[in-house]
């Protein structure tokens, strides 16, 4: 009776990580620490069409004093989702750096914009309309493709 009693527990923790493996996409065989890019949702038809300006060295500069005023709590100095505040989050901050290439601008912009608090996002990530400007918005994702390059 204990042989059958251990084969069941095995089984049912066994099925129970394939269940948590099949919910977060598979068992990743990279050997990063980053959390991988989630699927996005396409942005709504008020940002679909959004394009960033041309942005100059001085624009980069700007964004990236605003990205270490307001963003690098969460997302970190570098980008990868592992600032200070992090931790205390759920979900985690996704690591801009890495991912910014896979983001459209559109995309961004509606993200940063509107913050990800309700459907379909449910993260902590405040809107930031109410305290950038567009074109504050757009300094801050030029920036964001500096981060992805390396800089």
């Amino acid at each position: 009776m204990k042989k059958l009693s251990f084969v069941t527990l095995v089984g049912i923790l066994f099925l129970g990580f394939l269940v948590a493996c099949s919910a977060n996409g598979g068992v990743s065989s990279g050997s990063t620490n980053q959390t991988p890019l989630l699927e996005r949702p396409t942005p709504p038809a008020q940002y679909a069409d959004v394009k960033s300006p041309r942005m100059s060295a001085q624009d980069i500069e700007e964004g990236k004093s605003k990205y270490q005023i307001n963003c690098i709590s969460c997302h970190g100095e570098k980008g990868l989702g592992d600032g200070p505040a992090a931790s205390a989050l759920d979900p985690k901050p996704q690591p801009l750096a890495s991912n910014e290439s896979k983001l459209s601008d559109a995309y961004l912009f509606w993200r940063i914009s509107e913050g990800g608090q309700g459907e379909p996002f449910n993260s902590a990530m405040p809107s930031w309309k109410a305290v950038l400007d567009e074109q504050q918005i757009w300094q801050v994702i030029a920036y964001l493709h500096q981060l992805g390059k390396g800089d």
